[in-house]
């Protein structure tokens, strides 16, 4: 057996395998998506532009974007996202897709993905500490003390309108595009409970002194004048935001422990140029290169 062997590198690094010659390959990080209904339409949108083939995954929140001629650039496809309604990046520059020095305690994207999650956080924590006392005073009649109703109302108002707020504004953004997600049924679902709770106080006669709300199985006929749902309105929107929250977090935790399988990989390599040996970055590797593996080392790409 030999001491090294010797392998053709047939991918460039950083390129996805399968490329074709004469096409750039390019990973795009893909912002304010809120269901799969969402990666369809970017990626309708992109693979509409001329010599474009995209793919949109929705967990990672990345697109794998292949085009070719010199009448397409990174610039077009962050527009044409863009202008989707939704946010892109382009890949990191070497430079800063660098790993952290060792013991800093940074897990390379972990601050920005941590920042992303903070005003979730803080929205998550308003709507459930205004949200529980809105929804126990509904339920519980032994709650509702005079004016028991506008109290809810004030406390329910910021959950609608600031927990709430992502919700109205992908809603908003997909109506400018002729599109409704599952962020327009929650947009619309809300509002409607809370406008009507509100046209109920002020102009019905749910805002009357001594007003109740029993709580009952049986359903009986009235004009809705004197019921307000502001309970609905807060609860749903925290509920929502819980799992917004939850679901976030996790696809963080996946991302990174991913991330840290990945770093497992060879760094450097040696390749074989003009019959010398010469160590270099595995993201220097370019297609038709020929490098060194040698006994116990790992394998710096396919080949």
């Amino acid at each position: 057996m030999s001491a090294h062997s010797a392998t053709t590198a047939t991918t460039a690094a950083g390129s996805p395998a399968g490329a074709e010659a004469g096409t750039t390959a390019v990973e795009l990080a893909i912002g304010g998506m809120t269901c799969a209904s969402c990666a369809a339409r970017i990626e309708k949108k992109l693979n509409r532009m001329d010599g474009v083939e995209a793919t949109v995954n929705y967990a990672t929140e990345k697109a794998k974007v292949t085009y070719a001629g010199a009448d397409v650039s990174v610039e077009d496809l962050i527009a044409t996202v863009e202008a989707t309604g939704y946010t892109a990046r382009p890949p990191a520059p070497p430079a800063e897709a660098a790993a952290p020095p060792p013991g800093s305690g940074d897990t390379g994207q972990g601050a920005a993905e941590d920042d992303g999650l903070t005003p979730l956080r803080q929205r998550l924590i308003t709507a459930v500490l205004l949200a529980v006392p809105v929804i126990a005073m509904a339920m519980i009649p032994a709650l509702q003390f005079d004016y028991w109703q506008w109290l809810s109302l004030t406390l329910a108002a910021p959950v609608v309108t600031y927990a709430a707020w992502p919700f109205h504004r992908a809603a908003w953004t997909n109506a400018k595009h002729g599109a409704a997600t599952m962020d327009t049924l929650i947009s619309v679902g809300t509002s409607a409970a809370f406008l009507w709770s509100v046209w109920a106080l002020f102009f019905g006669t749910a805002g009357m002194v001594g007003m109740t709300h029993p709580f009952e199985f049986t359903i009986a006929r009235s004009d809705g004048a004197g019921n307000i749902y502001l309970e609905a309105a807060a609860g749903v929107t925290a509920f929502i935001l819980a799992g917004r929250y939850f679901e976030a977090r996790s696809k963080r935790k996946a991302g990174a422990a991913l991330k840290a399988l990945m770093e497992l990989g060879a760094k450097e390599v040696t390749v074989l140029r003009d019959g010398t040996e010469t160590t270099i970055p595995t993201s220097a590797l370019q297609v038709g290169d020929r490098f060194l593996v040698r006994p116990g080392e790992k394998i710096a790409t396919d080949g």
